[in-house]
């Protein structure tokens, strides 16, 4: 494998070792031997612990440590997570109730943490978890997203965490007073169960008198930081590793209790202790995503141009506040509130609600699919209500490609962009024209067929600056990065990057990951930001690795104006036969005593965010008799800058699509008064399968970024962004000639019979 640089479609060069067995994830990676860890879970939402008596399973055969609340507070540690909060609207501090790493006074969701297991075996780990007397006085669940209710934490009043504004409420609702149209919609954005294909994991051990903590997560540093800080030493005492990861989605992210208990308990027992959760247990553990209840007011004026919007949002926070939880709906969601509409009056109102479920967090977009999905509902909605076409309503109010760089309301610079191109595109890639026969064919086989569309825009996250480390070695090169694949094909799109600027063959090239002794610094993987990021600080190092070996040359050779050929990957100097190969110069470079010249670092930071966009057209067939709601075409027209390697950009989209259309159609999480959650298995937790999924037909109209030197936009969400609203459009399309005009996802057969049988959201047939 050779010639295959940036923006060629070259195949998954990891791909080799995964479909061969030879993926090493943290079941392959944990030290034989290891103790096996058990977590003793509470089974009910809300209560004050009354009994917590663990001393006949410590005497249980195969117990090496049994840890309790009590027991972390007795080492000297705090029993107590981190999690974020923001400011309210009054300048004060979110709320930051203490989340204990194992429950202590009270428990407060089905699935808490109480009590940590250490055996030889799993199988002993659990018989004794048996044995640990446990009771609790029940007191009332708090289940709905609204202020009020049981109070979880005295630090919370009426539950509410945090009240979050943005934007100038009074004029806004000044403009929406004058409006000549105004039109409100609310919309239901539901939990999912998030279902990493591996579940989470991790272990740790003492590896020559240092902790070792392996997680299979998105990254090592801030795990690194908070277990230095928890245990108070210092940072050089701790290694944490990431193996191979089977998906992370954003909740593989932050940091959650094992990760601190399989380290204490190491360093307690001085033997290595393994955890693994399984299917269940994550759906009972996993932090959360979405949940949300969003209600948009959109005025418009005469020639129907948006002249103010306003937001008001009540989000899910689950018992705690999670690492990121309180910032997922509010500041990330303002990061695209106004999506790509020109409107400049705006005001956005976001309270997080705690309720006895599991915590709520990060999931693949991370607070701005939740915006665009609310937005886009939205303004559909708004030109059906007002009938107006639904493109030609969006024309009308996109930002204008002359009008950029564009600074949002809230904030936010997009530095460039062609909305309307964009959408002409998907309009005659999705054969809109055609619809109406198409429409009219499903009516004669007694189905409804409806069409969505959804123009979104994302702002790639996470930190903005990240090293790379380029080393060459006498067969190839070995580059160093600070991102963590967790299944996006980091290793190919990073080789190509690399044979791009030296002509080192794909093979030749080795991307180490996720290792916080070898990398010393790094923001891990989120926010669709690790190839563009990563990418510019890989470019900035090779130029300055070539540099410097062409430096060297000169002086060695007694040469001038020498240059490297990086389609060769040779080093000439003009007027000369003399031709050079980067492994020749490095290892002349090594014999020099000047090793230094072949492994270089470099540190860059983003001038400005990118901001991928793009317009999703769904379809949709309604089973009349059933209810049952199938996808049956899509189309997408991404813009994504410049594309290292389209098919792997391609089946980033297929996947974001899919996770879409899952919490769309079929992922419908459900709990009962009691706060149990119903749907543990997958058995009762409905993912989306092959059959649920259509061809997606997937099409690129690039406008580069100038906000990176590779003209990279990121793709890694931009899939579930825009299919939210895509398909949600798509059956409001096809239900409002009958009057429904209230549609929520997720579209089940049993919610849908409803919406044609029992008249929810009705009105008069026009």
């Amino acid at each position: 494998m050779s010639k295959f640089g940036s923006s060629q479609s070259v195949r998954r060069l990891e791909d080799a070792r995964f479909v061969t067995g030879h993926g090493r994830y943290i079941d392959d990676t944990a030290p034989e031997g290891a103790l096996r860890a058990y977590l003793l879970r509470s089974p009910m939402a809300h209560g004050r612990i009354t009994t917590l008596d663990v001393a006949e399973a410590r005497e249980a055969p195969g117990v090496e440590l049994v840890l309790t609340g009590a027991d972390i507070v007795a080492h000297g540690l705090k029993n107590a997570m981190k999690g974020s909060t923001v400011d309210n609207r009054d300048g004060s501090k979110g709320a930051a109730p203490v989340r204990p790493i194992l429950a202590d006074t009270h428990v407060r969701h089905v699935g808490e943490p109480v009590a940590f297991i250490v055996a030889e075996t799993l199988a002993q780990a659990r018989d004794a978890a048996e044995l640990i007397e446990f009771d609790v006085d029940d007191m009332p669940v708090k289940l709905d997203i609204a202020p009020g209710g049981q109070t979880l934490h005295d630090a919370a009043a009426d539950n509410v965490a945090y009240d979050w504004a943005l934007g100038d409420e009074a004029a806004t609702e000044a403009a929406l007073a004058r409006a000549a149209h105004v039109v409100t919609l609310t919309t239901h954005d539901n939990r999912v169960i998030v279902n990493s294909l591996e579940p989470r994991g991790c272990f740790a051990e003492i590896e020559e008198g240092r902790l070792h903590v392996a997680i299979n997560g998105q990254g090592v540093w801030g795990h690194k930081t908070d277990l230095a800080r928890w245990f108070g030493v210092d940072e050089a005492q701790l290694r944490v590793t990431n193996p191979d990861v089977g998906g992370g989605f954003g909740m593989k992210a932050m940091r959650y209790p094992e990760h601190f208990l399989v380290a204490l308990a190491a360093r307690q027992t001085g033997r290595p202790v393994h955890w693994m959760s399984d299917r269940t247990e994550a759906m009972l553990s996993d932090n959360a995503g979405r949940d949300l209840d969003v209600t948009c007011t959109l005025g418009f004026d005469a020639d129907h141009r948006l002249v103010a919007y306003k937001v008001d949002s009540l989000s899910n926070l689950g018992a705690y506040n999670s690492q990121f939880g309180q910032n997922i709906q509010s500041a990330l969601f303002s990061k695209v509130l106004t999506g790509t509409y020109d409107v400049q009056t705006v005001f956005f109102r976001n309270r997080g609600i705690y309720t006895n479920t599991i915590p709520v967090d990060a999931y693949r977009g991370a607070g701005r699919p939740e915006a665009i999905y609310a937005l886009e509902r939205a303004i559909d909605f708004a030109a059906r209500d007002m009938g107006v076409d639904p493109l030609e309503l969006r024309r009308k109010n996109f930002i204008q490609p002359g009008q950029f760089p564009y600074k949002t309301a809230s904030g936010e610079l997009y530095d460039v962009g062609n909305f309307p191109r964009l959408l002409d595109r998907a309009a005659q890639e999705g054969d809109i024209a055609g619809f109406a026969t198409r429409r009219a064919a499903s009516e004669a086989g007694g189905k409804l067929r409806g069409l969505g569309i959804c123009y979104y825009i994302e702002s790639i996250l996470g930190a903005a600056d990240e090293t790379a480390t380029i080393e060459i070695t006498r067969t190839g090169a070995k580059v160093y990065v600070g991102t963590q694949s967790n299944g996006q094909g980091h290793e190919t799109v990073y080789a190509q990057l690399l044979h791009d600027q030296t002509g080192l063959p794909l093979d030749a090239i080795e991307i180490v990951q996720g290792d916080s002794d070898l990398i010393a610094t790094g923001g891990g993987t989120g926010g669709s930001r690790s190839v563009t990021v990563q990418g510019m600080a890989m470019r900035a190092a090779g130029e300055s690795l070539i540099k410097g070996l062409t430096a060297f040359l000169e002086t060695e050779m007694d040469l001038t104006d020498m240059s490297f050929d990086a389609e060769e990957g040779v080093f000439r100097a003009p007027g000369s036969n003399v031709v050079v190969t980067l492994l020749e110069a490095a290892e002349k470079a090594r014999a020099a005593g000047a090793a230094e010249l072949t492994k270089v670092s470099k540190h860059e930071t983003l001038p400005g965010r990118s901001y991928p966009n793009g317009c999703h057209v769904a379809e949709i067939e309604i089973d009349r008799e059933t209810g049952q709601t199938r996808v049956v075409r899509y189309t997408v027209v991404d813009d994504f800058g410049n594309l290292m390697n389209p098919m792997l950009a391609e089946g980033q989209v297929h996947g974001g699509v899919a996770q879409g259309i899952g919490q769309a159609i079929t992922e419908h999480v459900v709990h009962d008064a009691d706060g149990q959650l119903l749907t543990a298995t997958f058995m009762d937790y409905a993912m989306p399968r092959a059959d649920d999924t259509p061809f997606v037909a997937f099409h690129t109209e690039p406008v580069p970024s100038i906000m990176n030197p590779l003209g990279m936009k990121g793709c890694g969400e931009a899939g579930t962004v825009g299919a939210l609203a895509a398909v949600s459009n798509a059956v409001q399309d096809a239900l409002w000639p009958l009057g429904i005009r209230q549609v929520d996802m997720p579209f089940t057969p049993s919610r849908v019979w409803a919406m044609l049988n029992e008249g929810d959201g009705r009105v008069a047939a026009e």
